[in-house]
């Protein structure tokens, strides 16, 4: 099935132009896991990001972030989407952020972890 999202058609090339402009393995990957059916897309809550990203790291979710569960943690999270609460909780602890905003601050894609 084709993607009918426009903004999500111009991350998906914007990643795949990144991966091979600064030569990061991890863009490519990132744009193949958002080529899937949305319906694939990773559903993470805060408690495993929380769990498996060290203070100071970037967490990238190729999909969206639910509320549930604490951060306890100064962190970074990218998504696609979150959840208007998991967005709050993120925001007090950390800083929530879209996948377009992390391509723009790290380019080379430093200590960032994904998961989902």
């Amino acid at each position: 099935m084709k993607k009918t999202n426009s903004q999500l058609i111009e991350l998906i090339q914007e990643l795949k132009v990144l991966a091979n402009k600064e030569n990061v393995k991890l863009w490519k990957r990132v744009s193949k896991d958002l080529e899937k059916s949305t319906r694939r897309h990773s559903n993470v809550n805060v408690f495993k990001i929380n769990k498996v990203v060290r203070e100071n790291e970037t967490a990238l979710i190729p999909g969206k972030v639910l509320s549930k569960g604490d951060l306890t943690k100064k962190i970074t999270i990218a998504a696609l989407n979150f959840s208007k609460e998991a967005k709050e909780k993120i925001n007090k602890t950390g800083k929530a952020i879209t996948i377009k905003e992390l391509i723009k601050e790290n380019p080379k894609g430093s200590k960032v972890r994904i998961i989902g």
